[in-house]
C-alpha cells in the first residue's frame, strides 16, 4: 500500500465505523491511524518472515536434494564395492578349498608315509629283537611239579643263586634286603649242611632288595640309596668292574607284596635282564652284561599290584601274584617279547602253597628250575615245559 492511499484507506473506513459526531474528533481520527499503521507494520513483517522461511525452505530442500543426490551416488559406489568384495570372497573361497584339497590330499600322502615308514620301523624293530634273542630256545612254562626246601634259615628275605652261565657248583647267599656280605658255598652239600666254611666277601656297597643275579662270574644288584643304579661287581677280583644307571627306573618298589625291591634283575637263556615298574605296568629291559648298555626295553601289559615276584623263561615274562598270606600263589599275566605264544594256549600256574610272600624267584635255564626265597626258607621248584605255539 502506498502512502499517498494510506489517508484515504482511513477517511473511508472513518466514514463506515465513526458515528458522525466521532468522525470530526481528530484524536480519535488519529489514534485509528495509528492503529491502522500498526496493523500494516504487523501485515509487512509477516509478509517479510513469509518470505524468509520459503527461502530457507527453498534452500533446505536444494540442500536435501544434494544430500539425496550424493547417497544415491554413495549407495551406487557401495553396492559396486560389495559385488566387487563378494566376488573376491568368492575366489578367496576357492582358493581356500583348492588348498584344502591339496593340504588333504599331502596328508594322506604323509598319513600313508609315516604309516608305511612305521610299517618299516616296526618290521626292522622285530628282526632287531629276534637278533637280539638268537638262541634256539622256544620252551613255555606249563607247570610246577614239585618243591623242594633246601635249608630254612633266620632271614626273612634274601636271596640265593648259581652262577648261571658257568657250570660251577658254587651257591652265592646274601642275606636281608639291604646288606653288603655275600657267602660263597663250595656246592648244595656245603650249603645246606653250613660246611666246609663259606667265603665270606664284603661289598664297598650296599645292595638294595632281593633281586640280585650272579652271571659269568659277576654279581649284579641294585645299588642301595640309588634309584636306579645297578653295580657290576667282580667276584673273583672283590671290585666294582661297572656300573649303569637303568632308564625308567624311579626307585619305586616293582612288586606290591616286596616293596623292599625296586630293580629286580633276571637271567635266562637269553642273557641278563632288569625288571621295573612304570605306573602301574612292569617293564622288562635287555642288559648286555659286558658293556653294561640297554639292549632293547618293552612295556608289558602285566600289573605290579598283587604281585609279589617274576622271573624270566625264553624271553617270557611270568608274574606271581598273590592276594595274601592265606592266598594260592598264582601266575597270572604271561609277556612274550616275541609274542609267539597263543594265548589261549597259556595254562592256570599255580604254585604249591605256601603261607608266605616270596622274597625272590629266580630262574635257573641250565637246571630249569626255580630258586626261591619263602619266610625263611630256600626252596627249588621243578618246572614243567613245551613248545611255544605261534600265536595268532
Amino acid at each position: 500500500m502506498t502512502a499517498q492511499a494510506r489517508p484515504f484507506l482511513v477517511l473511508c473506513l472513518m466514514s463506515f465505523l465513526l458515528q458522525p459526531q466521532d468522525a470530526q474528533d481528530p484524536e480519535v481520527v488519529q489514534y485509528i491511524f495509528r492503529r491502522f499503521q500498526m496493523l500494516e507494520q504487523g501485515l509487512e513483517k509477516c509478509r517479510q518472515d513469509t518470505r524468509a522461511y520459503i527461502q530457507e525452505f527453498q534452500e533446505f530442500s536444494k540442500k536435501v536434494s544434494a544430500d539425496l543426490e550424493r547417497c544415491h551416488l554413495y549407495k551406487t559406489e557401495y553396492k559396486s564395492e560389495v559385488d566387487h568384495l563378494g566376488g573376491r570372497v568368492e575366489r578367496a573361497q576357492r582358493e581356500i578349498d583348492y588348498l584344502e584339497y591339496i593340504r588333504t590330499s599331502e596328508t594322506c600322502i604323509e598319513e600313508d608315509k609315516m604309516m608305511m615308514e612305521k610299517q618299516i620301523k616296526d618290521s626292522e624293530e622285530e628282526q632287531k629283537v629276534r637278533t637280539l634273542l638268537n638262541t634256539s630256545c622256544d620252551n613255555m612254562l606249563t607247570g610246577i611239579k614239585s618243591m623242594k626246601i633246601v635249608k630254612t634259615t633266620k632271614d626273612t628275605h634274601g636271596c640265593w643263586m648259581k652262577d648261571i652261565s658257568n657250570d660251577s657248583a658254587k651257591i652265592y647267599f646274601l642275606s636281608g634286603s639291604r646288606n653288603n656280605t655275600i657267602w660263597e658255598f663250595a656246592n648244595m652239600k656245603a650249603f645246606m649242611e653250613g660246611k666246609p666254611t663259606p667265603r665270606k666277601l664284603v661289598l664297598m656297597l650296599s645292595w638294595q632288595g632281593t633281586g640280585q643275579v650272579v652271571y659269568q662270574g659277576f654279581l649284579f644288584f641294585h645299588s642301595h640309596g640309588t634309584p636306579n643304579e645297578i653295580i657290576k661287581y667282580n667276584l673273583q677280583k672283590k671290585s666294582v668292574e661297572d656300573r649303569m644307571l637303568l632308564p625308567g627306573s624311579h626307585g619305586i618298589p616293582v612288586y606290591q607284596h616286596t616293596p623292599w625291591t625296586h630293580i629286580d634283575l633276571a637271567v635266562d637263556e637269553h642273557g641278563l635282564w632288569a625288571i621295573h615298574r612304570e605306573l602301574d605296568h612292569l617293564i622288562i629291559t635287555k642288559i648286555d652284561p659286558e658293556t653294561m648298555a640297554v639292549e632293547h626295553s618293552w612295556t608289558s601289559f602285566c600289573s605290579s599290584r598283587d604281585a609279589e615276584a617274576a622271573f624270566l623263561l625264553c624271553g617270557v615274562l611270568y608274574v606271581v601274584y598273590s592276594r595274601g598270606r592265606q592266598s594260592s600263589r598264582i601266575i597270572n599275566c604271561v609277556y612274550d617279547v616275541l609274542g609267539t605264544i597263543n594265548k589261549q594256549d597259556i595254562p592256570t600256574l599255580v604254585f604249591p602253597r605256601r603261607q608266605r610272600v616270596h622274597s625272590m624267584i629266580h630262574y635257573n635255564p641250565q637246571e630249569k628250575h626255580l630258586y626261591s626265597w619263602n619266610d625263611g626258607s630256600q626252596i627249588i621248584y621243578k618246572l614243567q615245559t613245551k613248545r611255544k605255539q605261534a600265536g595268532p
